[in-house]
């Protein structure tokens, strides 16, 4: 199974992705690079440099830290976790789920309440998309796509 793929158990989906990954490390190596390069051939003032470098302070840290985020769906619930934070539905109060594809081509998931409540699931923890609807299908959640709305 690699990093980041969604793995199907018995009945459900189990999904985990570690932000130390190859694409994380490649991005980073390859604008510090550019950045190094622009300051000693370039002769790109320093002050400049350091602020382009400090946008990629966030990803630093994540790589640092290791921060683990992952989505479990069973047979009774849906749980997920993402650094500190964690939350756990019980399918049964789950009316339908929202897969919305937004403007970037990044799908965000919703899950719908039966008492109207939203609540909008990590990105970090979402699973590929087409897993997960044929996950949710199978357990009888119903599923439902928007592409591309501005307003939520």
């Amino acid at each position: 199974m690699s990093p980041e793929a969604a793995e199907p158990v018995e009945i459900g989906l189990r999904f985990r992705r570690s932000a130390r990954n190859r694409g994380t490390v490649i991005t980073l190596g390859v604008i510090w690079v550019v950045l190094l390069a622009a300051l000693l051939m370039l002769d790109a003032a320093w002050w400049i440099i350091a602020f382009l470098g400090a946008f990629t302070l966030p990803a630093l840290w994540d790589l640092a830290r290791d921060t683990q985020s992952g989505l479990d769906l069973s047979e009774t619930d849906l749980s997920w976790f993402t650094g500190r934070r964690s939350a756990e539905i019980a399918l049964e109060d789950i009316d339908h789920m929202r897969l919305d594809t937004r403007l970037d081509f990044s799908v965000r998931a919703t899950a719908v309440l039966k008492t109207g409540r939203k609540v909008r699931l990590p990105f970090e923890c979402t699973p590929p998309h087409q897993a997960f609807e044929d996950a949710l299908s199978a357990l009888g959640i119903q599923v439902r796509r928007t592409h591309f709305q501005l307003r939520q």
